[in-house]
């Protein structure tokens, strides 16, 4: 029975997953705003009259979240604190017609590609005008920019392709305006999203394009940071490098998803690279920008890796000393190739293999920022918390990355937003510490 609770929006949207599920979203709140809806994100307490949750179906326990809190709402829902329940996103994409009769509470299920239909139901019309303006979920001062949306890549453990289809770039023209209209409301700091950003402009002009972008948004006024996140390393653009030389307000950071070194397991996942040309990139990327950030992702347990293939990866890891680096258990992906082969490695042998890497590299991580007690260094203020601003360097990347806890004193007053030079004082292995100096 409905309780008839006062309505706080019309619509509560709930994200889930990786940041391009942020930057849709933010399209889809900016989208309903823009046709007078009223729409909230992630509000504390029920009372929208609609929920929309954008799912992730990336690995199983992304799966897993999406679906217990789409249950979750299914409850609110028979309990009179919502009126309905929408899905969308990668999971509705990949699995909408088996959940469907599993999941008979929720309203209407949308997949990555529906917007237009999805706002008709959420009484909404989608206006063309408006595409790349969006209803920013982050601090003003920085925004996920996607530039691109699908893959054609061919990883044998991705489900990314099933669920986002292949490339289509979004042309520069168009980018170039939306990161003006971003840096107008206060946005400083792009950060460049998708499945793959070397494989930015193949299908506008056959050639691989990201340099281009990067000089053209490097030019627009007040945008004082642009990072770099999931570059593919097979054929990495050099070109690139080239242009973090030349712009002062391309950070130094790159993420580049690595996933394993063996040979045998980097042709099973069809990455197209072998380990010695992973290990040669990774030198000339750190020759041509010494001082770069670089993050990798890897995977532990995928079929058949032995413990000599974990040895091997985790010797490497030790001896490159990522300044960022994170690491999934693999998960058997229906419909990829790599499903194809028998998940042999036990879960428990998985996680085994997880931990240590991620013990490795918080000694490594730790011995990198000590490295940096006595140095001043350039920090966005992300917030304020317990007496302390709370920032990122030129080497971080919201949520995912390092941290400078900033002590407060009288003398310098920042605020949410504001860049300061700061003297770093004290170091753990994934936070930083220090005060103003300028």
């Amino acid at each position: 029975m409905k309780t008839g609770k006062k309505r706080t929006s019309s619509v509560n949207v709930v994200t889930l997953g990786c940041s391009k599920n942020i930057f849709d979203s933010e399209v889809l709140m900016g989208q309903l705003k823009a046709s007078n809806v009223s729409v909230g994100h992630e509000e504390d307490s029920y009372g929208a009259e609609t929920v929309v949750i954008n799912t992730c179906g990336f690995i199983g326990d992304a799966k897993q979240e999406s679906i217990d809190t789409i249950l979750d709402w299914v409850d609110a829902k028979k309990n009179g604190d919502v009126d309905k329940v929408i899905v969308m996103g990668c999971l509705s994409e990949r699995y909408a017609d088996d959940l469907k009769g599993e999941i008979p509470e929720v309203d209407s299920w949308f997949g990555t590609k529906e917007l237009p239909r999805l706002l008709k139901t959420l009484k909404a019309d989608y206006k063309k005008e408006l595409v790349g303006e969006r209803l920013l979920t982050t601090p003003t001062h920085y925004a996920y920019f996607k530039i691109s949306e699908g893959c054609d890549r061919t990883c044998s453990f991705c489900a990314i392709p099933i669920m986002r289809g292949m490339n289509v770039s979004t042309p520069i023209e168009q980018l170039k305006e939306q990161a003006k209209q971003l840096a107008a409301n206060g946005t400083k700091e792009l950060l460049l999203i998708a499945q793959d950003l070397t494989y930015y402009g193949i299908d506008l002009n056959g050639k691989r394009q990201l340099a281009d972008l990067l000089r053209e948004l490097s030019d627009v006024e007040g945008i004082e940071w642009i990072r770099l996140h999931y570059a593919y390393p097979s054929a990495f653009p050099k070109d690139v490098l080239d242009v973090m030389q030349e712009k002062s307000n391309i950070c130094n950071y790159l993420d580049m998803p690595l996933q394993h070194i063996s040979n045998r397991m980097l042709k099973s996942m069809r990455r197209m690279i072998t380990k010695e040309k992973t290990i040669s990139l990774v030198e000339e990327i750190r020759s041509r920008i010494p001082n770069i950030g670089l993050r990798t992702t890897l995977i532990a347990g995928y079929p058949g890796e032995t413990e000599e293939d974990f040895q091997e990866m985790y010797d490497w890891v030790a001896e490159s000393k990522f300044d960022r680096l994170g690491i999934f258990a693999y998960s058997h992906e229906e419909n990829t190739s790599a499903y194809d082969l028998e998940d042999d490695v036990p879960d428990e042998i998985k996680q085994e293999r997880v931990n240590k890497i991620m013990e490795l590299q918080s000694g490594i991580s730790h011995e990198k920022n000590k490295s940096k007690i006595g140095q001043k260094l350039k920090v966005l203020i992300d917030r304020i918390e317990s007496g302390f601003y709370v920032g990122r360097t030129e080497y971080d990347s919201p949520e995912v990355d390092n941290e400078v806890w900033v002590t407060m004193d009288d003398e310098h007053y920042l605020s949410v937003g504001d860049f300061a030079m700061i003297e770093i004082t004290d170091a753990e292995p994934y936070d930083l510490f220090g005060v103003v100096v300028k």
